[in-house]
Order: structure tokens, then C-alpha cells, then sequence
């Protein structure tokens, strides 16, 4: 698996925000769950957070799928919540932060 950046916020607890940077081959769903275990501080694998209690990770991969003519999408988002945190997903880039 091609593995995306992580940039994590520094300042209080309260506005802590991880940032992953999503690589164009991989799939959204796969970068939304890696994000949000990287901000619980686990690994994707045994996270205690399931993407899909929360979204349809099929939709949200065709949501941001390749177009028609093999362009990547450039712009749009979606955003929901799990928990008490926001997940914003644009085309290049998932960012996890408390929910205001």
C-alpha cells in the first residue's frame, strides 16, 4: 500500500488535527480510515474505529474516483462525522479534527 503524508497540528488538545495527504492510487476509503487511525494514535489495521459505521467506503471511493477519461477529480468534498471528530475529505487530502 502506497502510504500518504501525515502532518499532525501541535497546538492544545482541543484543536489537535491530523492532515494525511493522499497518494492518487490510493483509494479514498483506505486514506480516510488511515487518517482517522493515525489520530487516535493506532494502526489502520487493529483500529477501534470501523469507516464503515459511519460511511459507505464503496460511495465515498467512487465519490472520488478517476473520472470517465482517467482525470483525477479536482475538486468537491464530503464531510461527516465519527465520534466527536469532523472528517473533511478532498480529492488529495483527509483531515481529522474535533468537531466545533
Amino acid at each position: 500500500m502506497t502510504e500518504g503524508r501525515i502532518r499532525e497540528s501541535h497546538g492544545c488538545e482541543f484543536e489537535r488535527r491530523i492532515q494525511y495527504d493522499r497518494s492518487a492510487e490510493e483509494p479514498t476509503s483506505i486514506a480516510a480510515a488511515t487518517a482517522l487511525a493515525q489520530y487516535h494514535g493506532e494502526d489502520v489495521v487493529e483500529s477501534s474505529t470501523r469507516l464503515y459505521d459511519y460511511i459507505d467506503p464503496d460511495a465515498l471511493d467512487a465519490l472520488f474516483a478517476d473520472t470517465q477519461t482517467g482525470h483525477r477529480r479536482e475538486a468537491g468534498s464530503v464531510e461527516f462525522t465519527v465520534d466527536e471528530l469532523t472528517v473533511t475529505i478532498r480529492p488529495d487530502r483527509i483531515v481529522v479534527r474535533p468537531t466545533a
